[in-house]
C-alpha cells in the first residue's frame, strides 16, 4: 500500500511546475522540483526528509512519468513517482513507496 494512502493523504498530489530553458528544449528544474517532493512527502510520512535526489534532463512532455529518490533523516529511502500533467510542467505526485 502506497506510503500517501496509508498516512491518509490524497493518492495524487499536486506539485507546481518548475521550467528550466535549456538546449533543445524546455526542461523540468530538478532542485525546484526536489523542494516541493520534500515538502510533500514531510507533509505525507510527517517525517523529516533529508534528501531528495531528481534526476536532470526531464524534458517536459506531458504524460511523462519520473521517480526521485526520497531520504529522511531516520535513514529510510522511498521512491517518490511523479507524473507531468500538462504543458505548463504541473507534477501529480502519483505514488510515494518504501525502498526495500
Amino acid at each position: 500500500m502506497s506510503l500517501l494512502r496509508r498516512s491518509g493523504a490524497p493518492a495524487a498530489l499536486v506539485l507546481a511546475g518548475f521550467l528550466w530553458a535549456g538546449c533543445g528544449g524546455t526542461e523540468l528544474d530538478a532542485a525546484a522540483t526536489e523542494e516541493q517532493v520534500a515538502e510533500s512527502a514531510e507533509r505525507a510520512r510527517q517525517e523529516k526528509v533529508s534528501s531528495v535526489d531528481c534526476p536532470s534532463g526531464v524534458k517536459i512532455e506531458p504524460g511523462t512519468e519520473f521517480s526521485c529518490t526520497v531520504s529522511f533523516a531516520d535513514g529510510k529511502t522511498a521512491t517518490a513517482t511523479l507524473k507531468i500533467r500538462d504543458e505548463d510542467a504541473n507534477l501529480d505526485f502519483v505514488h510515494l513507496g518504501s525502498d526495500k
